[in-house]
C-alpha cells in the first residue's frame, strides 16, 4: 500500500477542503491511502515544540511521517503571493530529509487557496513547489486532459488545484473535481513506482 502524506495549512478551512478532496482522490486509487496532517502556527514561541495533536482537525505532520511516505501533497494559503508562513517554516525544517535524500525521486503536488481572482495562485503555487525540486521530487500538475480545467470559473490551474474564496461559499463543482484528479494522479505515479520498485527487487527482474 503507497501512503500519500497529505499536509497542509489552513486558517478559514477553504485549503483543509482541498486537502480532503485531494484524499478522496487518493482514496479511490487501488493500492494507495491518503494521511491527512496540518502544521502549526507560526508564533513567537515557534521554537518550542508544538503539541501533537491540535484543539482541532488532523495531527501536525512529523519528519518521520514526511521520510516515510510514498508521496507528498502540500496545500497553503496564499500571503501576497506566497506560501504561508506556517507551511514555510515546516519545509524549513526539513533539511536532515534534504541531507539523506529521504524525498528524492517521491512524487509531489501542491495545491492552495485565495479570497479573489488572480490573487496569486500560481506564483504560490510555484513558491511550495521550489523546496520539493530541491529535495528531488517528482512534481505531479493538472493537464488539460482533464476537462474541468478549461470550464472551472474559479480555481484550477495546470500548477496544481486551487480555490477562490471570494467566488462563493465552499469549493466549487469544477475545484472540487480538480483536487480530487490532484490527488488520483499523485496516488497512481506512488502506487506505479512502488509496483517497479517491487519488480526491480523480484528473483530474475
Amino acid at each position: 500500500m503507497s501512503e500519500i502524506l497529505v499536509v497542509y495549512y489552513s486558517r478559514d478551512g477553504s485549503t483543509a477542503e482541498l486537502a480532503r478532496q485531494a484524499c478522496r482522490g487518493i482514496e479511490s486509487i487501488s493500492g494507495a491511502s491518503a494521511t491527512l496532517r496540518t502544521v502549526p502556527a507560526v508564533t513567537a514561541s515557534s521554537e518550542a515544540a508544538p503539541r501533537a495533536v491540535p484543539d482541532q482537525g488532523p495531527p501536525f505532520a512529523t519528519l518521520e511521517e514526511l521520510r516515510r511516505a510514498d508521496a507528498l501533497m502540500l496545500g497553503s494559503p496564499t500571503r501576497f503571493g506566497n506560501m504561508a508562513a506556517p507551511l514555510k517554516y515546516f519545509l524549513d525544517s526539513t533539511a536532515s530529509l534534504w541531507l539523506d535524500g529521504s524525498l528524492a525521486g517521491k512524487p509531489a503536488a501542491v495545491f492552495t487557496a485565495t479570497q479573489t481572482m488572480h490573487g496569486g495562485q500560481e506564483t504560490t503555487l510555484l513558491s511550495m513547489m521550489l523546496p520539493l525540486l530541491h529535495h528531488g521530487m517528482l512534481l505531479v500538475g493538472l493537464p488539460y486532459t482533464e476537462r474541468a480545467l478549461s470550464t472551472t470559473r474559479a480555481g484550477g490551474s495546470p500548477y496544481g488545484a486551487s480555490h477562490v474564496a471570494g467566488v462563493q461559499h465552499g469549493l466549487t463543482e469544477d475545484e472540487r473535481v480538480l483536487a480530487q484528479a490532484l490527488g488520483k494522479r499523485v496516488a497512481q505515479l506512488a502506487v506505479t513506482l512502488a509496483r517497479a520498485e517491487s519488480a526491480g527487487r523480484a528473483p530474475g527482474g
